[in-house]
């Protein structure tokens, strides 16, 4: 984010901003989350009608919103952003610095990031309780996790304006080395996290201790999992596949849509005569495929291509202009199959 703000300036980052996520944003909720949860009110509808579910879907005290609700505070946090830099503008660089340290010294910055957690999050979580939801018409917020979001958030821009090859995310860098610590920290938070809400008969009002317990285990998981994840990929992930390429190109808009195909599935098959573990297979499988699919063909629309991603074509033309005309005739005579590295 911080390389696309220094070089956009506020008014035109978040012109793109607005086109990526608000756009995206209003058209999930407001077009495909209806037809999402059609399904869920025949299930039990007496008058199945579209008229009769859109009576009863206006008549209800929010506007259910399915996955997207995240990319409301996804947009403000990215106008935050852009209003620090309006006054700020050297902010990015010295989040950079703080994460240039963070190869050297892992532990630190990780302690840094759990305390700074640790402070948004549990005073929330004991005020409101983990589970509490406040809606406004079409925008859902779960109240203990504000803050928390803007810790992450704001590493994040630390890392990006540090540089993603570099430092913490390195080849070779400390999550990459110790990747297997990482996921031995996690399940270990994560057993700190779920072992007391397992205590709790009534998880809303369980002992104080407890309470703190998991919510501070929670901070925990959710720091050495992203560590973890970084790690693996960063020390795994290195070879490149144009299929992959392509759900790469596709995963927005694919985290946008994919709903409808779930819930609907979900619906044709609630009276098959088969086990959950199949159902689940099949919902998963034609799901993944038929997002994907969507999703290659309204990137080829122009009014698809700037809000969801390059265009398919676009990637190509540009990785043409950039290689040799041997590296083009060995990638032909070696096939798709065989990976490139991510570096190039």
């Amino acid at each position: 984010m911080w390389p696309s703000l220094k070089r956009k300036g506020s008014a035109v980052f978040l012109s793109d901003r607005l086109l990526r996520i608000g756009l995206p944003f209003a058209g999930a909720v407001l077009i495909l989350a209806p037809i999402a949860l059609y399904p869920a009110y025949l299930v039990t509808a007496t008058d199945p009608s579209v008229s009769a579910f859109w009576e009863h879907w206006l008549a209800l005290p929010f506007w259910p919103s399915g996955p997207a609700w995240f990319l409301w505070q996804l947009l403000a946090l990215n106008i935050l952003a852009a209003a620090i830099f309006r006054f700020v503008p050297s902010w990015g660089e010295f989040l950079g610095r703080i994460s240039d340290s963070a190869a050297e010294r892992p532990l630190r910055y990780f302690a840094l990031l759990v305390t700074l957690s640790a402070i948004a999050y549990v005073p929330l979580a004991l005020a409101f309780t983990p589970w509490a939801w406040k809606t406004f018409g079409v925008f859902s917020l779960q109240l203990s996790r504000p803050l928390h979001y803007i810790v992450y958030f704001f590493a994040g821009v630390g890392i990006g304006a540090h540089g993603l090859e570099r430092g913490l995310l390195g080849v070779s860098g400390p999550l990459a080395r110790r990747w297997a610590a990482w996921l031995a920290a996690f399940l270990a938070a994560f057993v700190v996290w779920a072992g007391p809400i397992a205590l709790m008969p009534d998880r809303n009002n369980g002992p104080i201790s407890l309470q703190i317990v998991s919510d501070f285990g929670f901070v925990l998981a959710c720091a050495c999992g992203c560590f973890f994840v970084a790690g693996v990929s960063v020390r795994f992930a290195r070879w490149r596949f144009a299929w992959l390429d392509s759900l790469s190109h596709s995963a927005y808009g694919m985290y946008l849509i994919h709903y409808v195909f779930v819930v609907w599935l979900q619906y044709a098959l609630l009276d098959a005569a088969l086990s959950a573990v199949t159902k689940a297979s099949i919902v998963f499988t034609v799901t993944v495929i038929a997002s994907w699919g969507t999703m290659i063909l309204v990137r080829r629309l122009p009014l698809g291509a700037s809000p969801l991603g390059a265009t398919p074509r676009a990637v190509g033309s540009a990785g043409a202009r950039h290689g040799s005309k041997r590296s083009r005739g060995d990638h032909r005579r070696e096939g798709r199959a065989r990976p490139t590295r991510v570096a190039d």
